[in-house]
C-alpha cells in the first residue's frame, strides 16, 4: 500500500479535533489525516490563553516530514505563520474563513471590526466568562448568546475570553505555497481577508455556508479537489 500524503486539520475557536471537521472525515480514505487540538483546548483541563508559538509547534509536529494544512478561522493564523517559517513542511494551505486580520487591519471592513471589538477585548479581564460571551456574540453576530449551562459550554466561554485578538497576530504573506481560501460570502470581514490573499497569489472560492462553508457539499468538494491537485504537484 503506498504511503498516503499527510493532511493536518487545524480548528478555529469552537469545536476541536475531529469534531471540527465532520464533512472531511472521509478524506482519511485517501490521505493520512490528523485532526489537531490547539494549545489550551484540552477537554479535561482549564482553558489557556492563545499561544501562537505553541500552536505552530503542534502543527509542525503533526506534519512530520511535510504535508498539507487545512485551517479554519483563528486556526489559520498559526497555519500561515508556520508556512512562512517552514515552507519546507507546508506543501499546500487551505484557509477556511481565515481570521488573519492583521494582514488587512488598514482596510475598511477589518478596521470597522477592530473598532467594534477592541474595546471589548481591552476590558475582558474585568468581565466574567459569561459577560464576555454575551457581549462578543452581540457585537459579532447582532444576536443574543445562549447561556452556558453545561461544563463544556462554560469551558468554551472561558476559552473564548482568553483568545488573542486576531488582529494582533504577527502575520505576513506566504510566498510560494499553493493556497486555497474558502469563504462563505456572508461577512465582508472575511471576504476582505480572502481578497487580500488572492492578491498575493491564493485561489479564492466563495461557497454559501456562513462561517463554516467546509460543512457544505460544495465546500467539501473544493477542499478535496485542491488536496488531490496538491498531491499531484508534490509527486511531479
Amino acid at each position: 500500500m503506498p504511503n498516503l500524503e499527510r493532511v493536518v486539520f487545524v480548528h478555529g475557536s469552537g469545536s476541536f479535533g475531529a469534531a471540527a471537521w465532520p464533512k472531511q472525515h472521509g478524506l482519511s480514505l485517501d490521505f493520512d489525516c490528523l485532526y489537531l487540538r490547539r494549545h489550551g483546548f484540552a477537554p479535561d483541563a482549564d482553558p489557556l490563553p492563545t499561544d501562537h508559538g505553541r500552536d505552530q509547534e503542534i502543527v509542525a509536529e503533526a506534519l512530520g516530514d511535510g504535508g498539507h494544512v487545512v485551517a479554519h478561522s483563528q486556526g489559520a493564523v498559526c497555519a500561515m505563520m508556520l508556512a512562512v517559517e517552514r515552507p519546507d513542511l507546508v506543501r499546500s494551505l487551505t484557509l477556511v474563513e481565515p481570521a488573519c486580520l492583521s494582514l488587512t487591519a488598514d482596510l475598511p471592513a477589518t478596521r470597522a471590526h477592530i473598532e467594534l471589538m477592541a474595546p471589548l477585548f481591552a476590558e475582558r479581564h474585568a468581565l466574567s466568562d459569561e459577560e464576555f460571551l454575551r457581549a462578543f456574540v452581540r457585537r459579532m453576530f447582532s444576536a443574543d448568546a445562549r447561556p452556558a449551562t453545561s461544563g463544556e459550554e462554560r469551558r468554551d466561554a472561558a476559552r473564548l475570553r482568553l483568545q488573542s485578538p486576531p488582529w494582533e497576530a504577527p502575520l505576513s504573506i506566504v510566498p510560494g505555497v499553493q493556497t486555497l481560501v474558502l469563504t462563505g460570502g456572508w461577512e465582508p470581514l472575511y471576504e476582505e481577508v480572502a481578497e487580500y490573499l488572492a492578491g498575493t497569489g491564493a485561489v479564492h472560492r466563495v461557497v454559501p455556508g456562513g462561517h463554516r462553508p467546509h460543512d457544505t457539499p460544495q465546500g467539501d468538494a473544493l477542499i478535496r479537489a485542491f488536496l488531490r491537485a496538491g498531491t499531484v504537484r508534490a509527486a511531479a
